[in-house]
């Protein structure tokens, strides 16, 4: 496997940030409107869609990695922002990690819908080389 340029990891990297902001906004904002449950609930739904569009459009535009490394990465950053930023910078607490809703299952989907993103893309790219 080739190695990454500065510029491909860059690109990945700021993919997974994209994604984190995103899922973040998803937090600030309904932690604002609805209630803690609510928006949790919300949260592990709109994570695996949001990651879902960032992957397909990371694997049809750029596709510099695999689809596993890819996911590893997006989840790495993620949780490291998670930990990093919001858990003990903003929260000053690692409570949120007690939470399955809040943070495991989104992990999880985080990394599966990136994962089955780029095996699709990959199929598909590789079905439209044949014809």
């Amino acid at each position: 496997m080739n190695q990454l340029s500065a510029r491909q990891l860059l690109v990945v990297a700021i993919f997974g940030l994209v994604g984190w902001a995103l899922c973040g906004a998803i937090m600030f904002i309904g932690m604002e409107v609805a209630s803690m449950e609510t928006t949790l609930i919300t949260h592990a739904v709109g994570a695996p869609i949001i990651f879902t569009t960032i992957s397909w459009i990371y694997f049809t535009r750029f596709g510099y990695t695999k689809p596993l490394p890819t996911a590893i990465v997006f989840v790495a950053i993620v949780v490291l922002v998670d930990f990093f930023l919001v858990a003990l910078v903003i929260n000053q607490s690692l409570e949120m990690f007690e939470s399955l809703i809040g943070t495991w299952i989104p992990w999880a989907l985080i990394f599966l819908s990136t994962y089955l993103t780029g095996l699709v893309v990959e199929s598909r790219s590789a079905r439209m080389r044949e014809a």
